[in-house]
């Protein structure tokens, strides 16, 4: 896309973190926002923030791990605006731990955000993207969608489903000829709440056998998420990159360089057959 003034944005997970940096950065290059989130709370702040700029914004309560919701975000935003031009398929939750402890209520949670949230995405709007013949889609994965660091399982699983779906449709919207646009987004440390989304769990998704958090795991989970802090990229920096990805149509957008050389490492064992190596962990063995 050449140009995004005027053009609508509708974003999962929009009401923090990266989703709401990307609604303020769209919202400067002149675009209306659709902001679809499942905290209803932020989503309302998020809204009147926007508005208080003059932005032509919508919340709406969405849960992206249901396609009703979804859908009716959609028809919402075609509602309101007439259009959906860039959507950033960007709502996601984690946790963390070995697999031997990780539950199927934790698979369940993880993939139904992370994963079939993108799913849901695309069956509500890329048909009306390809039909119209304009505008890209962004989907959120991770730098663990291109590594395999211990702690991740569920998370990684679904972020790399997430890179795989967005090459997919990078190579069938290019061999089509199609203008739309793809951009796999793969943040290393960014300052969000990604690991404080407990709070948006489903109580039929928590288990209420788990053992409550002890005081050394809960003093090592506060160590964890501010050596995140201290590392972290800020949201808004995230969404000058993305902004422009769209206009250059670039598809692979990282945050930083950090884990390069880990993704470098294991790209080349898998073509010289070697057993993966440890790498160099994401997060601690204790945490979790």
């Amino acid at each position: 896309m050449d140009d995004l003034k005027g053009r609508v944005a509708v974003i999962t997970g929009g009401a923090s973190g990266m989703g709401l940096a990307f609604a303020h950065r769209f919202a400067t290059a002149g675009m209306k926002v659709v902001l679809g989130d499942i905290e209803v709370p932020a989503l309302d702040a998020a809204v009147e923030g926007l508005r208080s700029d003059h932005v032509e914004v919508l919340g709406v309560r969405c849960d992206v791990s249901d396609a009703a919701s979804v859908h009716d975000l959609a028809v919402a935003a075609i509602e309101s605006f007439g259009a959906a031009h860039v959507v950033c398929l960007n709502a996601g939750v984690a946790t963390s731990g070995p697999l031997h402890e990780q539950t199927l209520s934790d698979w369940q949670w993880i993939l139904g955000v992370n994963l079939m949230g993108i799913v849901h995405g695309l069956d509500a709007f890329l048909p009306g993207l390809v039909a119209q013949d304009e505008g890209h889609v962004v989907i959120t994965a991770s730098v663990a969608g291109l590594t395999a660091y211990p702690n991740l399982g569920p998370y990684s699983a679904s972020k790399h489903a997430a890179v795989a779906i967005a090459e997919t449709l990078h190579n069938e919207l290019s061999t089509s000829g199609s203008k739309v646009g793809t951009t796999a987004l793969c943040p290393g440390f960014v300052a969000t709440g990604i690991f404080e989304s407990e709070r948006n769990r489903p109580e039929y998704l928590t288990d209420a056998l788990a053992e409550p958090e002890s005081d050394e795991d809960r003093d090592r989970r506060i160590a964890f998420l501010e050596m995140i802090a201290s590392e972290a990229r800020r949201p808004d920096e995230v969404a000058d990159l993305v902004h422009d990805a769209i206009l250059n149509r670039t598809f692979w957008v990282f945050t930083d360089d950090q884990h390069v050389p880990n993704i470098t490492n294991r790209h080349a064992e898998i073509t010289q057959r070697q057993n993966p190596s440890e790498g160099q962990p994401i997060i601690e063995d204790s945490f979790g």
